[in-house]
Parts: C-alpha cells; structure tokens; sequence
C-alpha cells in the first residue's frame, strides 16, 4: 500500500486545521466546558441500587478511606469479579473527601469523563495534525448518549479511569515512536499497567498501536514517503514518515509491543481468575458457543445502531439466550462483512479501516464470546470502541465535503447542530439516572421482558416503604426468570410481613438454594430463623439463625 500525497488545495485545507498551541489549549478547555455544562446536574444524583452497594455505599474495606489497610486489600481482592486495585483506591479517596455524600463521588466520574474528552483531543490532533476533526471526534465522545452510562454510575469508575489511563498511553506511544527509547516505551507501559489496574477493558492495547502505527503515524515500511506538505507542523497519518517517526516492518512493529502483549496477557489470566472465583464467568454449558456467537454478532450491530441513533438505552440489556432469530444472526453478519469490505476496498482513506478494525477489535473482550454476567451487551462496553466510529465518521465527511468543495462554513455548522442534537438526547438521558425508580422504570419500558429491571424497581420501591407496588415487580420477575433468587427472596419477605409465615418459609428455603451470594444466603437464614420464632418453633429458629452465623464467620 502506498500513501498518496495531497494537492495544492488540499495543502491549503489541511493548513487550515492546524492551530498554535494557545488555541489547541482554547479547544481543549472547551470540551471540558461542555462535558461538565451537560453532566452538571448529576452532582445531585443519588447513588444507583445495583452495584453502586458493591463499590462504595455496603463495602466495609472502604469506609474509612485511605488506609494501610484498604491499600493492601485493593491489592490482593477479588471482590465485584474483578481485580482493579487503582479502581478501589479511587473510590477509597473520594470516601476521604466526600465521606458518602453521592454528589461528591458523581462528581469525580464527571470530572475523570470531561478529562478524557479534551485528553482525546490533544491524542488526536498530535498524531494527525487536524484540529477540527480531532475536535469533532472528542466532542461526540463528549456528549454522546450512549457514554451517559459510564460517567453518571459511580460503580463505573472504573471505565472512565481506565480510559484516561489508555488515552495517556496511546498519546505517549506517538512520543515514543518519535525517538524510541526504553525509558518511553517503559513510560507507556506503565501507563498501560495502569490502565489496566483500573479495568481490563483496555486490554486490547497493543492491537490497537498497531493500527495507529499504520494510521495516523505511518510506521509500516512499505509506506511510500512523499514530501511534507508547507505549513503543517502537526500533520501525521500517511505523512507520518515526513515528520521523523522511524519505520519498521510489520513483524518488526509486532516484536516491539511483545512486552505490552505479556503485560495484557498477565491481566487476562487475573481477570479471570477473579470473574471466576466470583462466579461471573457463567459456564460454557449453560451457555454454548452458538449462542455466544449469534449474540455477539447481532450486539455488534445494535451498538453501531445506538451510535447513530442512540434510543432506548439502558443500564441492563438481558441476554436473548438461544432466542434469536436466524434472520437476525446472518442479517448482522452480511452487514459486518459488507462494512469490511468496504473499508478495505477504500483503502486509500487509512483512517477508515483503522476505525473499523477499533470497533471491531476493542469489543470483542466485551462482547460475550467469554459469558460475563447476565447481559447482552452494555453502554459502557462501547466507551472505547465507538471512537473507532468517531473517527471514520469525521474524517470521512471531512474529506468527502473538500472534495464536493462544499461551502466552508457548512461543515461546522453540521457539527454544531449534531453535537446540540446529541447533547439533548444525552441531558434526557442523565435525567434517568436521577432517581432508581424513575431510572428502573425506563429500563422495564425500553427493555422487556427483564427480570433484572423489575427487580431492581421492585427494590427502589421497597426502599422507600411502597411494599405493594414493590411485590408486583418481584413477581413479575419472578415469572420472567422462575430461579431467580432475587425476587424469590422479596416475595418472601413479603409473605412474611403479611403474616404467610409458613409461605414465607418454603420461599427462603428455595431462594437459599438458588443462590450464590452469601449475603443473600445469609439474610434469608436470617429471617426465616425469625418465621420460625414467630411460629413458636425456637428449635428450628436457633438452627436457622446459626446457619447464619456460619456463613458469616467464612
């Protein structure tokens, strides 16, 4: 492949795009203006009632801070399924400052989010040299809907921090590129380590500097070198080789990442270590490789849809099983493929297939080959990916509309109405998560039937004393996915407040059964030692109430 040099009006236009630092540092601090103007409101949000108990409001390790000892157990823990120390250090630190206060520990989700926009600027405009475009891509990151999910839930701090871990990194890869030194390449791989320390969704790292040694910083030797084009001090992509970066073969370019792929391989083995001692990893029986596949396949698509129409997002999407529809599975793939095609058939636009093999590529530990959880996909999977499509996108229409030579002004106020537009759908959807019920609410409407939403909106309601509207959710739940533990435990808690003692009994005994978790296991030998004492069975209560007490010493 050879690169292709640009036009006298392209130089021209490309000059256009480059800014001195002064008005690169305006930009910037624009984007954290407007990641921070529309995330504003979350500072009164309170926490969310499903994992946001795990991270901060029930873990007992954090509830003093900073300690010695909360260090050591960050460290050495697998609580939640998985092991990201620097992510329970965040969480720690914000108890220092904000003791439990919501607003507070929201408000640091949001700040880590508008870094990472105006930190993607600066990554983008460094390695291509175009200023608008590198805008553009970091504004939609900004305020795209579907990123709502990673910066309003506390829990989610983990993939804002790993991202500003990643996007350090990738900005220092192009540094080290420049004069390869150990002392760089070590400088990315710790940030890297880093990144990882705080969520494994980065782990695909080092495929990704592949990609953008190809495109933006043209490393790959079999690239034609063509002069720079006048007035261009930060140009990159295809004239990569202009401004200084040593070249290297393919195979050359894989060698000099091998530590990276170690350091990536050294997180997955933890990874899923903790996911399985957690038992997240649902097992591959329960969930056969077909199934994988096929979902993985459709997800794929409904997370390109939700980029470009991003409606009826939620916080849990459930999992279709064996449900799909054939139509649905190779409809997905002749639309994957198709895609690849074209990008690779448009090979002389180098940012198209970047983008896509990113989308492609920074998915696939997410998207349900290995079964994590009970969901079909998520929002916050495509916090990374999506720049994959950002970037195709913008620099796409870039080009396509110097090439129409359309209007100079039209582009930007596109942009400007498309960022507005996105902002609306985003500022409704940061309303959601202003309330569980409300937010829980929404999920049941946009996503059923979901047995998870109905518990959780059960739970909201049952915490704000409203037990009858809360047992029609439990036991619609519970109709959905008969073995749930959930539910089974909130009818009988329910049972037992009406006095169905007896009823009460057999629920807890099957919830017992049906669940993993300790501590529901714990609460359920709990109150059914108090359903029994209530019968005036103290011989079966004192046997139920040292169950408890069993578990809760292991």
């Amino acid at each position: 492949m050879s690169s292709v040099g640009l036009q006298p009006d392209e130089k021209v236009r490309a000059a256009s795009f480059t800014l001195s630092g002064n008005r690169a540092y305006i930009l910037g601090l624009l984007l954290i203006v407007l990641s921070v103007g529309l995330y504003y409101p979350v500072r009164t949000h309170p926490y969310v009632n499903y994992d946001d108990n795990v991270y901060v409001t029930d873990n007992v390790s954090i509830q003093n801070g900073l300690t010695w000892d909360m260090v050591t157990w960050a460290f050495v823990t697998d609580h939640s399924g998985n092991w990201h120390p620097l992510t329970w250090l965040s969480h720690a630190l914000d108890v220092e400052l904000y003791e439990l206060n919501p607003g507070g520990h929201h408000q640091t989700s949001m700040l880590l989010h508008a870094l990472n926009a105006a930190l993607l600027f600066w990554v983008l405009l460094r390695a291509t040299g175009y200023a608008g475009r590198s805008f553009m891509v970091a504004a939609l990151f900004a305020v795209h809907p579907v990123n709502v999910e990673s910066a309003v839930w506390i829990a989610e701090r983990k993939t804002v921090l790993s991202m500003m871990f990643f996007l350090l990194a990738l900005g220092a890869w192009r540094w080290y590129a420049a004069k390869p030194h150990v002392l760089r390449y070590t400088a990315v791989a710790v940030l890297f380590a880093l990144g990882l320390m705080a969520k494994p969704q980065i782990i695909t790292f080092p495929f990704v500097l592949l990609l953008w040694d190809y495109w933006p910083l043209g490393r790959f030797s079999f690239e034609m070198k063509v002069p720079a084009p006048a007035n261009t001090r930060l140009e990159r992509g295809p004239l990569a080789s202009a401004a200084g970066l040593p070249q290297k073969t393919f195979w050359a370019l894989v060698l000099e990442k091998l530590p990276l792929f170690a350091i990536a391989a050294g997180s997955a083995v933890l990874t899923m270590k903790a996911q399985r001692a957690s038992g997240a990893v649902l097992s591959f029986d329960a969930t056969p490789l077909s199934v994988r596949l096929s979902n993985g396949l459709v997800s794929y698509v409904k997370y390109l849809m939700n980029a470009f129409w991003p409606t009826g997002l939620a916080p849990m999407y459930p999992h279709p099983g064996d449900s799909l529809r054939a139509w649905q599975v190779y409809g997905s793939l002749l639309i994957l493929l198709t895609i690849t095609l074209l990008v690779v058939e448009r090979r002389r636009r180098p940012y198209l297939l970047v983008g896509w093999l990113w989308f492609l590529g920074t998915l696939v530990p997410m998207i349900g080959l290995v079964q994590v959880g009970r969901q079909a996909m998520a929002d916050r999977y495509a916090y990374l990916p999506l720049l994959g499509i950002f970037i195709m996108v913008c620099w796409g229409l870039a080009e396509w509309a110097a090439e129409k030579r359309l209007p100079a002004a039209l582009l930007p106020a596109v942009s400007i109405a498309v960022v507005l537009a996105l902002s609306i759908v985003a500022r409704r959807q940061i309303g959601y998560w202003s309330d569980n019920v409300i937010l829980w609410t929404h999920t049941v409407q946009v996503t059923p039937p979901n047995y998870v939403a109905q518990d959780n909106l059960g739970g909201a309601l049952m915490g704000r004393k409203r037990l009858e509207e809360a047992i029609v959710h439990f036991r619609e739940a519970a109709a959905i996915h008969p073995v749930d533990p959930i539910s089974t435990f909130n009818i009988a808690f329910y049972d037992q407040e009406h006095g169905d003692f007896y009823g009460a009994i057999e629920q807890y005994k099957r919830a017992i059964i049906l669940t993993t978790s300790p501590s529901v296991k714990i609460k359920a030998w709990d109150n059914m030692g108090v359903a029994y004492r209530s019968l005036g069975n103290s011989q079966q209560a004192h046997e139920c109430f040292e169950a408890a007490k069993k578990l809760q010493g292991q």
